[in-house]
């Protein structure tokens, strides 16, 4: 075999092995998204439909919605070290329309959300919660707190997506390349991983709408948790229907009806979110009475740099409902 052969027969073998150890990492990290969502949570048959949750922790109910790309177990780093259910909470992360196990209806708008949230709350025997609700988590926590104002304990709202009139979009603004992300890698489990470990900053901005000059400058802690957020988003395949659902509902936001929020309000973003999230928050401040905005001078859409403080906000604000005894709807079951 002449040189030439030769080398090109090792450029060859190197490449195929170097596929091989690439497709086995994607395999394993991919095997433990699975593993990660396949247990932990349950799917209760509601007036709505099938809803899948996960329940953690003993006390006053509180509601967690997550935003895009998540499902019940987007939100858990809220409840990290057990700080809310060790307060006196019952926390139950729900799955959306679409993420998971729970199926996507032919009316998948932000008011039906909403409706299945109380019907989730309904067949869990709650009649009263207080509601947390992150990023596109949002329109429809905010349209469960106008809809049913006696059933909404207290509302927080993280870097809320929401109607914010006199905008030429009513949608949050969207990085630069999210458009192509949407199209391509969100898509398939394995040109997002792939995306992940080869395009890292990209995603972080794009994905996780974070600045990179933030992220770089992040805290280990942070840095992990930036990956971490990345990284469980796999399976994109089992978010899919929720993901293209959201692109839907937060293209054309409808205001929700604020007069008739009641319920003590907490919002919190960052000035540099590139998901614009700053404006619906201040909005949302301004038209929600009594309600306190935290506003952090930057920390893009993952509030980078400000986890403690974001956690020591949450426990101030829901202390005031720890450990009181959950409201059980009349006549309905004990919860599973």
């Amino acid at each position: 075999m002449d040189r030439k052969r030769a080398l090109s027969l090792s450029i060859a073998l190197a490449g195929a092995a170097t596929a091989a150890l690439t497709y086995r990492a994607f395999r394993r990290d991919l095997d433990r998204a699975r593993k990660r969502i396949s247990s932990g949570s349950e799917v209760v048959h509601t007036s709505c439909g099938p809803i899948e949750y996960a329940s953690v922790g003993v006390g006053f109910p509180l509601l967690v919605i997550h935003g895009a790309g998540g499902g019940f177990d987007q939100l858990r780093g809220f409840d990290s070290d057990n700080c809310l259910s060790k307060l006196g909470f019952r926390l139950i992360f729900v799955s959306r329309f679409g993420y998971l196990r729970t199926p996507l209806p032919a009316d998948a708008s932000t008011r039906a959300q909403a409706k299945a949230h109380a019907a989730l709350l309904d067949s869990l025997g709650i009649q009263r919660a207080a509601v947390l609700a992150v990023s596109a988590g949002a329109p429809s926590g905010l349209e469960f707190a106008a809809q049913y104002p006696e059933r909404c304990a207290a509302l927080a709202l993280v870097v809320p997506a929401a109607y914010v009139p006199g905008l030429d979009a009513t949608a949050p603004e969207a990085p630069p390349l999210m458009q192509f992300f949407r199209d391509t890698l969100l898509k398939y489990d394995f040109a997002f991983w792939l995306a992940i470990k080869r395009m890292r900053g990209t995603m972080i901005e794009n994905i996780l709408a974070t600045p990179l000059e933030v992220a770089n400058r992040a805290s280990l802690v942070d840095r992990n948790r930036m990956d971490g957020a990345l990284m469980d988003i796999l399976p994109v395949s089992k978010r899919r229907a929720g993901l293209n659902n959201e692109l839907r509902v937060v293209a054309q936001l409808e205001p929700a009806n604020l007069a008739r929020i009641t319920a003590p309000t907490l919002i919190v973003s960052a000035e540099d979110d590139l998901y614009g999230t700053f404006r619906s928050a201040r909005y949302l401040a301004r038209e929600i009475s009594g309600a306190r905005l935290v506003m952090y001078p930057e920390g893009g859409h993952l509030w980078i740099g400000h986890e403690q403080e974001l956690r020591q906000e949450l426990e101030d604000f829901l202390r005031p409902l720890a450990g009181r005894e959950e409201s059980k709807a009349p006549g309905e079951a004990e919860p599973p």
